[in-house]
C-alpha cells in the first residue's frame, strides 16, 4: 500500500513538473472577467498539463502596467489589448508576431470579418480577437412613452425634438436630460467616425499619415456634434458621476437616449430596471448615407511566450477565439462574434438588440489610430473647450487637428 501511495504521489510529481503555466491579463470589466474565469477552467479541465492564472487591473493604469512589466522582463504571456494601441505596442515590442506555422493568415482573413485586419501591422498578425462591436443608439422606452414619443429617432432632426421633449430642469438645474453627453465615452469616435463620414468627409488619409477631419465636412460636423449642448440644449458634460457616468445614468433612468457599443448590452440588461430598446444611429435624412464606428479587443502573445509557454498560450488564444467561445461572450458579454459564420445567423440581424449592431457592422469602420490614447485625448480636449470653454468649433477643431497630426507625424517619422 506504501508503495502504491509512493508510485502514485511520483507520478503526481511528475505531472506537475510537466505542467506548463501561462499568465493571462486583461483590464477590469466584470463580465468579461467573470467570462475568462470559467473559460479557463473549462480550458484547464480539456488541457491538465496546462495551467492559466488570470490577472486584471484598472483600464486607467492598464497600459502603463503591461509597460512597466514587460520592461522589467515580467508581466504576461498572453495579453488583451485594444486594436488601436497595437502599432504603438508593437513598435514598443509589447507583441510578438502571431506564429504563421500555428494560425496562418490565410485561415484569419477567411475566417474573421474584415475589421480584424486591423490587427496586422507590416504584413504580420499581432493578435485574434473573440468579439467586435459597433455603436447603436440605446434609448428608455418608458421615458419616451411619458413623453409622448411613439418611436426611436431616425433622423438627427427626430433626434434633437426627441431630446428636447426628454430634458427635463427644475429650478435651473437638469433633473433629466435626452442625451447622454460623454466625450470620453462614445462621443469622440460618434464625432471622428460617424458624423464626419455622414457629412461626406474622412477622418484621416487611406495611409493614415493626414488628418483629414478639419475639412469643411469635419467642421460642420463638429459643429453638429457640439450644437447638441450649444443649441439644442438635450445634455449636458458630467450631468452623472463617473467615468462611465452616461451609461450609468442611462441604467439609473435619468438619460432618455446613449450611444454605445455592443459590450454596454450586459451591463444596460442586468441593470436596469425599464423598458429599453436599440435602434441604429440616426442619419440626416432617410436615405442618406450610414456610418458607425467598429472596434474590438484582441489577445496578442507577448515577447514573453517562448518554448512551451507559446505553445501553451497559443492554444488557449486558439480556445478564446473559438466559435463556441464567440457564442458565450455574445452571451454573456453582449459583442458581436468575430467570425464570418457566426454573423451569417438570420436569428442574430432581426433580434431587437443585436440587430442594429449586426446590421451596422456591413458599413462601420475601424480608426486606423496609431495611438488611440493620445489621439482620444486630443479629439476630447477639442469637444470640452467648446463646450465648457466656449471656444469657437472651428478653431478648436483646427487646433485638435494639428496636434493630432504632431501624434502621426511622431510616429511615422
Amino acid at each position: 500500500m506504501k508503495k502504491f501511495i509512493g508510485l502514485v504521489l511520483v507520478a503526481l510529481g511528475l505531472a506537475l513538473a510537466q505542467q506548463t503555466s501561462i499568465t493571462y491579463w486583461q483590464y477590469d470589466f466584470k463580465s468579461k472577467v467573470d467570462l475568462i474565469t470559467d473559460l479557463i477552467k473549462q480550458f484547464e479541465a480539456q488541457n491538465p498539463n496546462i495551467k492559466v492564472v488570470q490577472q486584471t487591473f484598472p483600464y486607467d493604469a492598464y497600459q502603463q502596467k503591461v509597460a512597466s512589466a514587460l520592461a522589467a522582463g515580467q508581466g504576461p504571456d498572453l495579453v488583451n489589448l485594444y486594436y488601436g494601441w497595437i502599432p504603438t505596442w508593437v513598435k514598443a515590442g509589447y507583441l510578438q508576431p502571431i506564429p504563421e506555422e500555428a494560425i496562418p493568415s490565410k485561415t484569419i482573413e477567411a475566417e474573421f470579418i474584415p475589421m480584424t485586419q486591423a490587427a496586422k501591422v507590416g504584413g504580420k498578425y499581432y493578435g485574434i480577437p473573440t468579439a467586435v462591436r459597433t455603436l447603436a443608439l440605446f434609448y428608455n422606452k418608458d421615458l419616451f412613452k411619458a413623453a409622448g414619443i411613439a418611436t426611436p429617432p431616425r433622423t438627427w432632426e427626430e433626434f434633437y425634438t426627441d431630446g428636447q421633449k426628454l430634458t427635463l430642469k427644475q429650478g435651473g438645474r437638469y433633473t433629466q436630460i435626452g442625451y447622454g453627453i460623454s466625450p470620453d465615452g462614445q462621443d469622440h469616435n460618434v464625432f471622428r467616425e460617424i458624423l464626419v463620414r455622414q457629412a461626406g468627409g474622412r477622418p484621416y488619409s487611406d495611409d493614415d499619415k493626414k488628418v483629414l477631419y478639419n475639412s469643411p465636412e469635419g467642421i460642420k460636423a463638429f459643429r453638429q456634434y457640439t450644437d447638441w449642448v450649444k443649441k439644442y440644449d438635450i445634455g449636458v458634460p458630467n450631468f452623472f458621476p463617473g467615468n462611465n457616468g452616461y451609461r450609468d445614468g442611462f441604467i439609473a433612468g435619468k438619460i432618455g437616449m446613449i450611444i454605445d457599443g455592443s459590450f454596454a448590452i450586459g451591463s444596460i440588461k442586468s441593470g436596469a430596471k425599464f423598458n429599453w430598446g436599440v435602434a441604429e444611429i440616426p442619419i440626416d435624412r432617410l436615405g442618406a448615407r450610414k456610418a458607425n464606428f467598429g472596434s474590438f479587443w484582441l489577445h496578442g502573445l507577448s515577447p514573453l511566450a517562448t518554448g512551451a509557454k507559446r505553445d501553451a498560450a497559443i492554444k488557449f488564444l486558439q480556445f478564446i477565439t473559438s466559435a463556441d467561445t464567440e457564442k458565450l461572450w455574445l452571451e454573456k458579454v453582449g459583442e458581436l462574434p468575430a467570425r464570418r459564420a457566426l454573423l451569417r445567423d438570420p436569428k442574430l440581424s432581426l433580434d431587437p438588440v443585436y440587430g442594429p449592431f449586426i446590421i451596422s457592422l456591413s458599413y462601420a469602420k475601424a480608426t486606423p489610430f496609431v495611438d488611440e490614447a493620445a489621439q482620444r485625448t486630443v479629439m476630447v480636449n477639442a469637444i470640452n473647450r467648446v463646450l465648457l470653454e466656449n471656444a469657437d468649433p472651428a478653431a478648436s477643431l483646427q487646433q485638435a487637428a494639428a496636434e493630432d497630426q504632431k501624434i502621426l507625424d511622431q510616429f511615422w517619422k
